[in-house]
């Protein structure tokens, strides 16, 4: 910059100093807009290459959290019918223990499931373990927690619901709507279910896992009583199925 003093002038070199970098971004500036000795460039220059490695840390992070949640996800996922698995329900329920929420479970069995899965295929076995699934999600809340057990077992978890009319609905819609005639690779299915229902509020001192067993023993209890059926856990009826009469057991499938 030249300033005229009277003598033939000055040459003054300024410079935004420590404001150069808001500078650049609040006028658009480029390495154009400095002398070429100017250190200025060099500062532009350090800053670029600090925000490409901060972009490229970015975004490797977001790449890794993503596929951390995607493998967290799986973990907790059922491959085949994308409902929860025992790992989920077990953390569920883990967490229900620790706190005063109560909150009913429901453990479903198919009926008759075994000679489908005989007689027709895996295939077929399949397409109705997907179908129950979806059964399933039509009738419960977002916030209920449906999980696959394993083999032709379920079991939803109702965080908050303890109404005895509404567990009863809601086990009937299920059985109903799995019981109904199904089309399936072609082929016509028919399937059964009964449901074991327990409530926290009636045994306000037992651990989730404890909760478990007595759906466990409504089940059994609701397929002895000639399936397509559910059944209540009381208190009377014993926590576990060792406590019930083995001679009298519902037959398997």
């Amino acid at each position: 910059m030249l300033v005229e003093d009277g003598d033939g002038g000055i040459i003054l070199d300024l410079s935004f100093g420590i404001a150069v970098v808001d500078a650049v971004q609040r006028f658009g500036l480029t390495a154009q807009d400095f002398a070429a000795g100017d250190l200025a460039v060099e500062l532009l220059f350090l800053q670029e290459a600090k925000s490409s490695a901060m972009a490229a840390s970015f975004s490797l992070n977001s790449r890794l959290n993503g596929a951390r949640l995607v493998a967290e996800t799986k973990a907790l996922t059922d491959g085949l019918t994308g409902l929860h698995n025992r790992r989920a329900l077990d953390g569920a329920l883990s967490r229900l223990d620790q706190s005063d929420t109560k909150y009913a479970v429901l453990h479903m069995d198919l009926d008759r499931f075994k000679t489908v899965n005989d007689t027709m295929g895996h295939a077929v076995g399949d397409a109705v373990l997907k179908r129950v699934a979806a059964i399933l999600r039509s009738h419960t809340r977002q916030d209920d927690l449906l999980v696959r057990t394993g083999g032709d077992e379920f079991v939803v978890l109702c965080p908050g619901l303890t109404d005895a009319e509404r567990l009863q609905d809601l086990s009937l819609l299920l059985i109903q709507d799995v019981s109904a005639p199904m089309s399936l690779e072609g082929l016509d299915v028919q399937i059964g279910a009964s449901i074991g229902i327990a409530v926290s509020s009636t045994a306000p001192r037992m651990a989730g896992a404890e909760l478990i067993d007595c759906a466990d023993v409504a089940l059994y209890l609701a397929k002895r009583s000639g399936r397509g059926q559910f059944a209540v856990w009381s208190p009377a009826k014993g926590r576990r199925l060792t406590d019930l009469d083995p001679s009298s057991a519902p037959a398997s499938g």
